[in-house]
């Protein structure tokens, strides 16, 4: 494993720029994590839960001397936070983030990094919880989980190296894939998912007898909708960071259930068990492979 990062500042300490904090200093109790953000409440009160061991509003201050730079906000603020840090960063630092799209922050990037624009690994750690904020955050959030790293051909291998093992201290399983890829498969797996799950609250939320739906919801439903909890400010820029390849896959899906409709209407009996069999299959499958 690369020597580790003796200082880090994560700009944007929520759920999961805090929960990397945490597990990376579990894993490297001397390590210094700095945090960095707009809100110096929220700064202050994830230093006093322990997330962080200091912070500053100022990015002059809090980028001294730092080896490690996570950029942990929104996808939508990307380009922002990339024109703030830029004054401050040095030939020597790391720079990932954590975004759920990767071609809009790599655009990013490479718009505003510059001569920095080698030293970024864009990454995302496929992790998180419905809930978000400093305080959601705990250690063992990327356990067994998987980190994909959108590495481009400006990214240099030194740098890459380090994110990986940055990744691996936390528990997780690193890979890397194409940053054109990346964006399709969880466009798929994550994103679209989660548009089913606002649409559909939100979708019986308008029904005449929605008080009723709801009280006698049971637990597949509240398995189902429970990442409609999510922070809609953040999936309403993932939506629109991502939204050629969201909406080819939601078309798709749109497909698949007009014709699950069809057969339902024809009492098609064979076709709606066909679906619902291929289905179970395929999900028991995953299931196993886990």
């Amino acid at each position: 494993m690369s020597e580790s990062f003796k200082k880090i500042c994560i700009f944007g300490v929520g759920l999961i720029g805090g929960s990397l904090a945490r597990a990376y200093k579990k894993a490297n109790p001397d390590s210094l994590i700095v945090g960095a953000g707009r809100s110096e409440e929220k700064l202050l009160a994830a230093q006093k839960m322990g997330v962080i061991d200091s912070y500053s509003t100022d990015l002059a201050q809090a980028l001294t001397d730092v080896d490690l730079l996570v950029i942990a906000v929104p996808v939508g603020s990307m380009k922002l936070a990339f024109e703030q840090v830029k004054p401050f960063l040095h030939s020597k630092i790391t720079i990932t983030d954590v975004g759920s799209t990767k071609a809009s922050v790599v655009e990013c990037a490479n718009d505003v990094l510059g001569e920095f624009v080698g030293n970024f690994v864009p990454g995302h750690p496929i992790a998180g919880i419905e809930k978000s904020g400093a305080e959601a955050a705990f250690a063992e959030l990327f356990e067994n989980r998987r980190v994909i790293l959108t590495p481009t051909a400006n990214t240099k291998t030194e740098c890459i190296k380090r994110i990986t093992s940055l990744w691996q201290a936390c528990g997780s399983e690193v890979i890397e894939m194409s940053v054109v890829h990346h964006d399709q498969v969880l466009a798929a797996t994550s994103h679209l998912p989660h548009m089913l799950a606002f649409s559909l609250v939100d979708t019986l939320s308008k029904m005449n007898d929605k008080q009723e739906i709801f009280k006698y919801a049971a637990g597949g439903f509240r398995d189902f909708t429970r990442i409609a909890s999510s922070s809609p400010e953040m999936w309403q820029d993932i939506c629109l960071a991502n939204s050629e390849a969201l909406i080819k896959v939601i078309e798709k899906f749109q497909t698949d259930l007009t014709s699950l409709t069809q057969a339902i209407e024809a009492n098609d009996k064979d076709s709606i068990l066909k679906i619902f069999s291929g289905a179970k299959n395929a999900r028991d499958q995953f299931c196993k492979e886990l």
